[in-house]
C-alpha cells in the first residue's frame, strides 16, 4: 500500500467536533477523559501564548532525520496537527522557519513534536504554534526513511491517527477519536462547577468541603476529628 492509500485509511475528528472541544482547555479535557493522555511535560510549547487543536497527523523518524516529515507535510490535510515522534532526540532540529512556514501555508493547525526544533524567534514572529522538546541549532539529515499514519507514542502517550489533539501553555493532550464528542458535555459541567467553586472561594469560602472526609479515608485524621 503506498503512502497516499495508507493515509486514507484513517478517520479523522471532525471539524464541527474540533471546534467544539477547542473551547476547553487541556486541562479540563484530562480531567474529563480520566486525568490522563497528557503528554510528558518535557514537550512545551514554545511560546506560552501558543495554542492547537484538531486531528492527529502522525509521523516515525529516525533520530535526527527528517525525510518523513517533508512526506508528511505534502500529505497532510488544511486542519490536521502534525504529531511527530522523533524518540526524545536532542542534538538536532527537525524542523525550522522553512518547514513552518510552509506548514502555516498549507493550514495546518500547528505541530507537537518529541525532537528538538530550531529558528524558534522566527517562530515565534510567524505566531505558529509548535510544542517541542527543546531547541537545537544543528540540522537534520533527509535520508532515512520512517512511518506516516500509524500509532506512534509521543511524550509517553500513544497517539492513533486521527485522535484529538489540544495544546496551551500547559501542555498537550491527547484524546482518542471515538471518546473526544461523548467527553464535551464533561466538560462543559465541568467548566460551570469550577466557575461556582471560583465564585464561592472569592465570597470567602475557602475551604474544600471534601477536604476532611478525604483526610480521615486517608487516615490522617480519626472519625469526628476536624482541621
Amino acid at each position: 500500500m503506498n503512502l497516499p492509500d495508507i493515509i486514507k485509511t484513517f478517520d479523522r475528528v471532525s471539524p464541527a467536533i474540533v471546534a467544539q472541544a477547542a473551547q476547553y482547555q487541556p486541562a479540563i479535557l484530562a480531567d474529563v477523559a480520566g486525568r490522563r493522555g497528557a503528554l510528558h511535560g518535557r514537550i512545551t510549547a514554545l511560546r506560552p501564548r501558543m495554542k492547537l487543536a484538531g486531528p492527529a497527523f502522525t509521523v516515525e523518524v529516525r533520530p535526527g532525520d527528517n525525510l518523513m516529515i517533508h512526506a508528511a507535510m505534502a500529505l497532510a490535510q488544511p486542519g490536521d496537527v502534525l504529531v511527530i515522534d522523533g524518540q526524545g532526540n536532542q542534538t538536532a532540529a527537525l524542523m525550522g522557519t522553512i518547514m513552518m512556514t510552509a506548514c502555516k501555508q498549507l493550514g495546518l493547525a500547528g505541530v507537537v513534536i518529541d525532537g528538538a526544533v530550531r529558528d524558534s524567534l522566527e517562530i515565534d514572529e510567524m505566531d505558529y504554534p509548535v510544542f517541542s522538546v527543546g531547541t537545537n541549532a544543528n540540522g537534520p539529515t533527509k535520508q532515512v526513511g520512517g512511518r506516516i499514519g500509524h500509532p506512534v507514542s509521543v511524550g509517553g502517550v500513544t497517539v492513533y491517527p486521527g485522535d484529538f489533539i489540544i495544546g496551551d501553555g500547559d501542555g498537550v493532550v491527547v484524546v482518542e477519536r471515538e471518546k473526544i464528542e461523548s467527553l464535551l458535555p464533561l466538560a462543559a459541567d465541568k467548566v460551570a462547577a469550577e466557575a461556582k467553586r471560583i465564585a464561592q472561594i472569592k465570597d470567602g469560602k475557602t475551604s474544600a468541603p471534601w477536604l476532611v472526609a478525604s483526610l480521615v479515608a486517608a487516615g490522617v485524621l480519626k472519625e469526628g476529628e476536624s482541621l
